[in-house]
């Protein structure tokens, strides 16, 4: 897992419920210092965090703390990540599950979600993915002020994530569907080098069987509209991936 900082002049408005009380999210993994961490990183965000170590204890907590997003270890002892959420659908409990696994095949993925979960990410992971999944599973729900932008911006470029709006320096940039998810993806975690098996599975979702090269290709795509005639703010780090940052920074 990496941990590198949050970006100032990136970071999104902060989010809160309607009458401006912090978001309440429970982290349930049997590693203290990955859920001291992601507490850290959560607190960050203004939001309220509180800990479980094991699934017994996190559905102790879950009725007391009535938490608004869960981010859930599907690996644990004795009660498992998936039979916690088993047993809370099974109670009508819709709270936004984020799991956090170290597997890698398709059929542990879609286990999570088919069980009920909404969103994965696979260990080792960045503290920033975490943060920006769990704005996007608390977005759709619609639990948040209606204040708080669903714009990105880095450096003069920015997405409108309602709208599906792209400007930069204020001039329109008119993206397919997928080319908009792959410069989101980008956006989310700028300054950070996303590799091509990352881009696919996220962009391109779990059921992709291409080539990375199709990554390649539509980074070509993004470029032509977003760095056209323009200092360049999409650049490859070879034999690693790709990162968006800035122009000039």
């Amino acid at each position: 897992m990496t941990t590198s900082g949050h970006a100032s002049s990136s970071r999104p408005a902060p989010l809160t419920k309607p009458d401006g009380s912090p978001i309440r999210v429970l982290v349930v993994d049997d590693e203290q210092s990955l859920t001291d961490l992601l507490r850290m990183a959560l607190r960050y965000e203004g939001w309220d965090v509180r800990t479980a170590a094991d699934g017994h204890a996190a559905l102790g907590v879950v009725r007391d703390f009535r938490p608004d997003a869960l981010v859930l270890d599907v690996m644990m002892p004795g009660l498992d990540g998936l039979e916690v959420l088993h047993r809370l659908r099974a109670q009508n409990d819709d709270t936004p599950v984020l799991f956090l696994t170290a597997k890698d095949s398709l059929d542990d993925r879609l286990a999570g979600l088919t069980a009920g979960g909404d969103d994965y990410v696979t260990k080792p992971f960045s503290l920033e993915e975490v943060v920006a999944r769990l704005r996007g599973l608390i977005r759709r729900t619609a639990l948040t002020s209606a204040a708080n932008t669903p714009i990105i911006t880095v450096g003069d470029l920015e997405l409108n994530e309602d709208s599906y709006e792209v400007s930069r320096a204020g001039t329109p940039v008119e993206l397919t569907a997928t080319e908009f998810e792959l410069l989101r993806y980008l956006m989310r975690n700028p300054r950070r080098v996303l590799s091509k098996p990352q881009i696919l599975d996220r962009v391109w979702s779990y059921d992709f069987d291409g080539r990375a090269s199709v990554v390649e290709l539509y980074i070509s795509y993004l470029r032509k509209k977003v760095d056209a005639g323009r200092d360049p703010m999409i650049h490859t780090v070879r034999g690693a991936g790709y990162m968006i940052k800035a122009a000039g920074s």
